[in-house]
């Protein structure tokens, strides 16, 4: 199976492409932004594709993240992954940020041990976290809670966090006396992640929906509102 993973979500605009259990992709480009993903994302699919044979014709399926994100973030990159599964076609699927995050952790030998945390900045002291206990075990699912609340809910630890809001997360832990450590993982998910959670994935069941935990930032001023006609 040949599959395009894309990511938009957070600080980085990416691709690759993933053939089967490979263990690097046959191509991939990433760039790190806050903003501009709109102008960037297609010509960097373009680059990506033009080195592997075959091109779009070849994919089998595109997996794309679906959030917790950048609300803009996320709309580019499952726009751009549907119309590259319309136009192929193929199959689409959508991965959490946080799962992809976590996958590489969860999956080493040996993981670390006790408890695996996935941490977004939400902004306004609050964090989006998924937390993994030892054999699988839900800890916190996907949620958007402040540091407290969060460190609250993992009860005696030990703690290794990964994301954006890690270092947050871990300084709270380490307040109230667990153990805990920031993994020295990049603070966005890893391509090859995306494409292996997404190739994983049941397509009736990983739909590529935004996964919103919290309202947009941005919202109409009612003073600005248009009349309805």
């Amino acid at each position: 199976m040949r599959v395009l993973a894309i990511d938009t979500a957070l600080g980085q605009c990416g691709a690759c492409v993933l053939e089967g259990d490979d263990p690097a992709p046959l191509a991939a480009e990433s760039i790190r932004m806050e903003r501009g993903h709109a102008e960037a994302l297609l010509p960097l699919l373009d680059r990506v594709m033009s080195r592997t044979e075959g091109g779009f014709s070849r994919l089998d399926l595109v997996v794309v993240t679906i959030g917790p994100g950048s609300f803009t973030g996320l709309r580019i990159g499952i726009a751009a992954a549907r119309a590259v599964g319309l136009a192929v076609p193929c199959p689409v699927v959508g991965v959490s940020t946080l799962s992809a995050l976590m996958a590489p952790l969860l999956d080493a030998e040996p993981p670390p041990p006790g408890i695996v945390v996935a941490a977004i900045d939400a902004r306004g002291g609050r964090v989006y976290a998924q937390a993994i206990g030892a054999s699988g075990r839900i800890i916190i699912p996907p949620s958007v809670l402040t540091l407290r609340e969060v460190v609250r809910a993992l009860g005696s630890g030990p703690v290794t966090a990964v994301g954006s809001a890690a270092a947050a997360v871990v300084t709270e832990a380490l307040s109230v006396g667990l153990d805990a450590r920031v993994h020295p993982a990049p603070p966005d998910p890893e391509l090859l992640w995306v494409a292996r959670l997404g190739a994983a994935a049941d397509p009736d069941e990983a739909v590529p929906r935004p996964l919103y935990l919290a309202s947009p930032d941005a919202r109409p001023q009612d003073g600005y509102r248009l009349p309805r006609q």
